[in-house]
């Protein structure tokens, strides 16, 4: 998934607004080394390797800003920052540490939306495919979740919004792919309980067709024709155009005649 910075981006330039000192005459790691240096310089050479493109020497920066001056009003904005620097340089882990940070620290601060957006982001940017563990996947969807119902409306809920059925069709996808390797082994009934999670827990994303011919399929090796018809019925009734209806007509044609027609 390629990465969202567009909204991450904006937010961060207004945050960075303001900035008028100029930036610190030292370069390279000695940016980083502990000189005392007040907090204009300081914060405006955080900006200015951020403005460059050397994120990572910019969240070390905006790091020191709260280190030297904790009690400055810089030190606030230095957090957030420093959060989304990591962001831009990928190491989320100290991204989301940092906006965890800051929330902590100042919960009902008005960039509050804003860290816990950064937070989604960085769940959201390490989701894996469907053949790996899909724990990062669902912690990007309760981040997520968090932002929205925290603050509602707001862009960045509005952007969780579209993420958020993303990442159910991801997790759809993973069920659908476990569901699959117990059908190829003969496992039907542990792959019918993957299939029924996707009918009933991701009906809106791209895999509930499949997953209900697959329902079908599974319900015939079963025996169970009662339930491959009732499967079927759903599909044709809400995808009577797709190609997985008509191969469940077909199925149902062939191993179940007798049974009421879909």
């Amino acid at each position: 998934m390629r990465r969202p910075l567009r909204l991450a981006v904006l937010a961060a330039a207004t945050l960075a607004m303001g900035v008028t000192a100029g930036c610190a005459g030292s370069k390279g790691k000695k940016d980083v080394a502990y000189v005392a240096r007040d907090v204009d310089t300081l914060y405006a050479a955080a900006k200015d390797r951020l403005d460059k493109g050397d994120a990572k020497q910019a969240a070390a920066l905006f790091d020191e800003v709260e280190r030297q001056h904790p009690y400055s009003p810089w030190a606030r904005r230095a957090q957030l920052m420093s959060s989304f620097s990591y962001y831009a340089s990928r190491d989320y882990p100290k991204s989301v540490q940092s906006a965890q940070r800051f929330l902590s620290i100042h919960p009902g601060n008005k960039d509050a939306p804003y860290a816990y957006y950064l937070i989604a982001l960085c769940y959201y940017e390490q989701i894996s495919d469907v053949t790996r563990d899909q724990k990062i996947t669902q912690q990007a969807l309760t981040a997520m979740n968090e932002l929205v119902r925290r603050y509602p409306n707001t862009d960045y809920a509005s952007d969780a919004r579209l993420k958020i059925d993303l990442i159910n069709d991801h997790l759809a996808g993973k069920e659908m792919e476990i569901g699959r390797m117990y059908q190829s082994s003969g496992k039907w009934l542990a792959g019918t309980l993957r299939f029924r999670t996707v009918v009933e827990k991701y009906q809106s994303t791209s895999h509930a067709p499949e997953a209900l011919y697959r329902l079908v399929e599974s319900y015939l090796s079963l025996g169970m024709p009662q339930e491959a018809q009732k499967a079927a019925a759903v599909l044709g009734s809400n995808y009577p155009g797709s190609k997985w209806y008509d191969r469940a007509f077909g199925l149902m044609n062939k191993h179940a005649p007798g049974t009421q027609a879909i």
